[in-house]
Order: C-alpha cells, then structure tokens, then sequence
C-alpha cells in the first residue's frame, strides 16, 4: 500500500502511551498520536527518525500521525499498528501469499469468538472458512531475531483461543505474524516478556491452528509484503 506523503521529523519524547512530541526539519516541534498501544520496546529511540502523516481533517484533535521509525539508525519499522491489517489484505488480493491463495471471497473485521472480529475472512462456499488474524511485530532483539508480543497481551491470548474454537468447529484458522520491522529475519513468540502468551501459542498450535509469518518491505513512501519468515517456538 502506498503512504499519504510523510514528513520526516525527529522523535523527542513518546508519552501516554498514545502521544509523540516530534521536531521538525524547520524546528518546529509537533504532537503526533502514537496509533500503538504496545510496549513500542526498541521502536522509541530518543532522537530517532521517524515519519509523520497530516490528516486535513478539522475535526482531528491531532493533525499528525506517527508512521515509521528508523531503528539503530539502520532499520525501518512501522509503528501503526492499524496498517498491518491492510497490508496483509492486499496481500491476499494480490495471492502474494501462497498459504492463504485461492479463496473466492473475502471479508475484514468479521465478528465471531466472544465478542471479537477476525480480521480476515477468506471464504470459497459456506463450508469452507478461513479465519485469519493478524499481529504486527516489531521487536528486534538480537541477531535478526524478532519477538511478539513486545508486552502482556491478555487480548492477543484470548484471540489464540478463539482461532482454536474455530479449528474445532471444522474451519481454518491462521494467525499471520506480519513483519513491519525490516531488519527482522525469524519470529519467536515472546516467552521472557509473556510466558502466557507463548504457553498458549503452543498449545493451540497443537490443534490446528496454523502459524505464518511474512516480513514487509518498508519505504517513506509504501509497505508492502516482501517474503516469508521461519516462525520458531523456542
């Protein structure tokens, strides 16, 4: 997908959780909303590059949008976390992912569980379902090795579960780790920061859900899926 055209800037401070002080090329400095609710661990260097959107909108409280952040001055991340889900989307349109090719139809934030909406419906009749759930990761820790969650996440738990309840009703259910940190090269499930969280995708990996991960291709000016990853559990 391509970007609006995105203002780089200079991350100053991120804080409550969903607000960014940013300075400007000119020296202005604005506050951008942070669309995140993660840890954002490694993605918030002070003095970072980063890459704003403006909304014309007037009724926005907050013009800005912070988009993207250069990692150690060599790596490129996207912090929203709402484009992951129309990345991955795209993606499937476009049958640049083998795993998921092949469906007649599809659908975005379809409810089902208990009271939750799968992100991706992919469907060929009424019998054959694919629920697909997408997480974005973004933690880079050692040697190319990325992690998720990047915090307890006791939703990203619930929502494992909810693809296993599906499995058992005869369905597809995939969980679709999309990379948007490009210096990311495998993905683990991060057990030292939600042991939970990485107990559960074992478990529910043994009935049947499915496990992908697809690393993007990130520019100042588009994002979109590149390749897969190997996906290890320990």
């Amino acid at each position: 997908m391509q970007f609006p055209t995105l203002i780089e800037g200079r991350l100053l401070k991120r804080y409550k959780r969903f607000l960014s002080d940013i300075e400007l090329p000119d020296g202005d400095v604005i506050t951008a909303h942070c669309p995140n609710t993660g840890s954002m661990r490694r993605c918030q260097q002070e003095y970072a590059r980063v890459w704003v959107s403006k909304s014309d909108n007037p009724k926005r409280k907050l013009a800005y949008t912070w988009e993207l952040v250069e990692v150690d001055d060599e790596h490129l991340a996207c912090i929203n976390t709402g484009l992951p889900n129309k990345v991955v989307g795209e993606a499937i349109q476009q049958d640049l992912i083998p795993e998921l090719s092949g469906y007649a139809a599809q659908k975005a934030e379809v409810k089902y569980g208990n009271s939750s909406r799968i992100d991706w419906l992919l469907s060929s009749d009424e019998e054959s379902l694919c629920y697909v759930e997408v997480k974005n990761v973004t933690l880079l820790e050692e040697d190319g090795q990325g992690y998720f969650p990047d915090a307890v996440t006791e939703r990203g738990r619930k929502h494992l579960y909810e693809l296993a309840e599906m499995v058992k009703a005869g369905h597809r259910a995939v969980l679709m780790f999309c990379v948007s940190h490009t210096g990311i090269e495998s993905v683990k499930p991060a057990a030292h920061i939600d042991p939970k969280y990485a107990e559960a995708l074992k478990e529910v990996l043994e009935t049947g859900v499915e496990v992908l991960a697809y690393q993007t291709q990130i520019t100042p000016r588009s994002i979109s899926i590149a390749r897969k990853l190997p996906v290890y559990l320990s």
